[in-house]
């Protein structure tokens, strides 16, 4: 097989894993300011829970575009690994994670599917669950969220373990970003390239 797919370089997945934890630090600010304000209107914190909400919006901005850049490399390298393998196309690698509710299902079974097409050394058990652990912190921290904003919006335990499942889900979709860049990287690597024609020619 020849590989012309390049690999996923480092400083995009370094980048996007910044980016994500970044983002999710700047959202428990956001969260605690957006509180404080709930509880104790005033002209100042309305100022603070806004400054701080533009701040998380512009980094979580920044997070999903180099976490989706990155993905569509590993979904490309998957697919030059793997041309057999049953991947989304790169329209659905991108767009199921901007549609509400689709992003919730769909991010879960692309992740698996780029994952276990980019290399064999996928291990089934051990990767699938870490994609599984991140999927469910995800989720949780979703409907977490809509039950505080919904139910009790100034609660401080409901604040805690949504940015708790927040902080979790980022540091867990780090770790499956790293692991399979290592793994598609390595696989990219091991792979050998077929002699151009003309050199076959001039080898005989």
């Amino acid at each position: 097989m020849t590989s012309s797919a390049p690999k996923v370089p480092r400083i995009l997945v370094r980048s996007a894993q910044a980016a994500i934890a970044t983002a999710a630090v700047a959202d428990v600010f956001r969260a605690a300011a957006v509180r404080d304000h709930y509880l104790h209107p005033t002209d100042a914190s309305m100022h603070r829970s806004g400054l701080v909400s533009m701040v998380f919006v512009y980094l979580m901005t920044l997070a999903i575009v180099l976490f989706l850049v990155g993905l569509a490399r590993s979904r490309r390298n998957a697919q030059e690994l793997s041309p057999g393998a049953s991947l989304p196309s790169r329209g659905w690698t991108i767009g199921a994670w901007l549609i509400p509710v689709v992003n919730l299902v769909a991010p879960r079974g692309i992740l698996l599917a780029v994952g276990r097409a980019g290399s064999a050394s996928w291990d089934e058990r051990r990767d699938t669950t870490l994609v599984n652990l991140w999927w469910a912190a995800w989720v949780t921290h979703a409907l977490v969220i809509v039950v505080t904003n919904q139910v009790a919006p100034g609660s401080m335990a409901l604040l805690v373990v949504a940015e708790a499942l927040m902080i979790a889900a980022a540091a867990l979709v780090g770790l499956v970003i790293e692991r399979i860049t290592a793994l598609q990287n390595s696989a990219l690597g091991a792979t050998v390239p077929v002699a151009p024609p003309a050199q076959v020619r001039a080898a005989e």
